[in-house]
């Protein structure tokens, strides 16, 4: 009988990509190389045969050890500490409700203003983009400023083809 390849990368990149897909397909990924290793495979070779790292088929080992299957499950993940409090969450909330004031900006907020304003009156430096990404948490959409112009029928007659007097 002829052996059976899938030689298109695509098609490989897609199945590891439906692996991570859900939390049920990865704890049945960590599930196949745990038994594995339990069938004498090495840590290393399991690694490679289902193209993770070695260290992470470790990690799964030692979990299913200590825990049983509840150590293959995933776990709250903590990530990075937030630099504001929740009371500051709260202070900056409501200062961008208003006008910006001060010497660092116009009438309309950014993530420039906004990052000038938070090291101003906390003395935490954050980068713009993530001034950006804490007015999306706010529920701030991005709007683009409308001149006077497009507020007042009489001023936009001047600037119209066809202008009358």
């Amino acid at each position: 009988m002829k052996a059976l390849s899938i030689a298109d990368s695509a098609t490989i990149l897609g199945l590891h990509s439906e692996i991570r897909r859900s939390e049920e397909s990865r704890y049945d990924h960590r599930l196949h190389g745990v038994l594995l290793v339990a069938q004498g495979m090495s840590c290393p070779a399991v690694a490679r045969l289902l193209g993770d790292a070695p260290r992470s088929v470790e990690y799964w080992v030692r979990g299913f050890e200590e825990e049983g299957l509840a150590g293959l499950r995933e776990g709250d993940r903590s990530g990075r500490p937030r630099r504001l409090s929740e009371k500051q969450l709260r202070e900056v909330n409501a200062a961008v409700r208003g006008i910006p004031s001060g010497r660092h900006g116009g009438n309309l907020w950014n993530g420039k203003t906004l990052a000038a304003w938070i090291e101003r009156q906390y003395g935490i430096c954050l980068g713009v983009r993530q001034c950006q990404r804490l007015f999306r948490q706010l529920g701030f959409g991005l709007r683009k400023p409308r001149s006077l112009i497009a507020h007042d029928p009489e001023r936009q007659q001047p600037h119209k083809k066809t202008f009358r007097r």
